[in-house]
């Protein structure tokens, strides 16, 4: 699969706190979610992507966007590039299509065409009926979407989304997310970025977590859920409590602790036969059998935990050298 998007040891600085720290990143196509707490580095990532960090900011490394270097091909990367910023920016006074028309302009499309797509992209985005209104008058569901709007009237390559469900309700969060599903139908890869993990979990297909400017977990969402090598939960009725557990280690298969009736195994196959023969033997009854997948929250709170417990460790050794 080839990079939309490739970060190699990239340090962005703001005076002395450092906001990206040798930051590393590889992503494919598709809808990829970059989620953190707040103060994570998220935005500082967005807006360096997108040229809006001074040289200055940045102190090293390395970024290929779409195949181009960022350093030498800002300019016309920006054409290449949507962007749908957390703050809602609006000229007073503009009607929604006049908005989204004056933002293609703006991306390098020519007056009449920029119209025609405005249009388009409205009715796209649920406003087709509301177009000709001014965006002041606008509840905040429809402003959102017409950032949206904005962000895709130029058909870029990536779609950059920094908090797209922000302020949203439920009805309204959903209908957002929809439309970043179809947009990614429509195959323009997305970098979403938020610190709601339900909101990946519905649309994205690879995710990135960060804290403190560093990338602390990385892949494919449906394969950090997964506990690594074979573990399965089972649930069996059995006459005599921990008969098949006894079972299980007569025959050299190791068993977690039982919790809520659900014993956890590890196997060095992919296979249950053993399972199933040693049941059998013990007289046991099987109720419940899956691989075991720990959740998506489980796994990032852990990186968060581990990052911020490895911080704490060195600024306890640096301490000490100091001393």
């Amino acid at each position: 699969m080839s990079s939309i998007l490739r970060v190699e040891s990239l340090t962005v600085r703001y005076g002395r706190r450092e906001a990206l720290s040798s930051l590393d990143l590889d992503l494919g196509p598709g809808v990829s979610g970059l989620l953190g707490p707040n103060g994570a580095g998220k935005s500082t990532l967005l807006k360096t992507l997108l040229g809006f960090v001074s040289p200055a900011g940045v102190t090293g490394g390395r970024v290929e966007i779409l195949g181009r270097q960022l350093s030498s091909s800002g300019r016309e990367l920006r054409q290449h590039l949507g962007y749908f910023p957390e703050r809602a920016v609006f000229v007073p006074g503009l009607s929604a299509v006049e908005t989204v028309a004056l933002a293609g302009e703006l991306g390098g499309l020519r007056p009449n065409e920029a119209l025609s797509r405005a249009h388009e992209m409205l009715w796209f985005a649920g406003l087709g009926e509301a177009r000709y209104r001014p965006v002041e008058e606008f509840s905040t569901g429809m402003r959102q979407r017409t950032k949206l709007a904005i962000a895709v009237v130029h058909d870029p390559d990536l779609l950059l989304l920094d908090e797209p469900t922000s302020g949203l309700d439920p009805g309204g969060r959903r209908q957002m997310l929809e439309l970043v599903r179809e947009i990614g139908k429509r195959g323009i890869s997305v970098l979403l970025s938020t610190h709601l993990l339900h909101d990946v979990e519905e649309v994205c297909e690879q995710v990135v977590l960060l804290n403190r400017g560093r990338v602390v977990l990385a892949g494919r969402l449906s394969e950090l859920g997964r506990h690594p090598g074979w573990v399965y939960e089972i649930r069996v009725r059995e006459e005599r409590t921990g008969s098949f557990r006894e079972a299980l280690r007569g025959r050299g298969i190791h068993t977690a602790e039982e919790i809520d009736g659900l014993v956890r195994i590890s196997l060095e196959e992919p296979s249950t036969r053993l399972l199933f023969e040693t049941a059998r033997a013990a007289s046991v009854e099987i109720r419940h059998l899956k691989r075991f997948e720990r959740s998506l929250e489980d796994r990032f709170l852990s990186a968060v935990a581990n990052e911020n417990e490895n911080d704490n460790e060195n600024d306890n050794d640096n301490q000490q050298d100091a001393g």
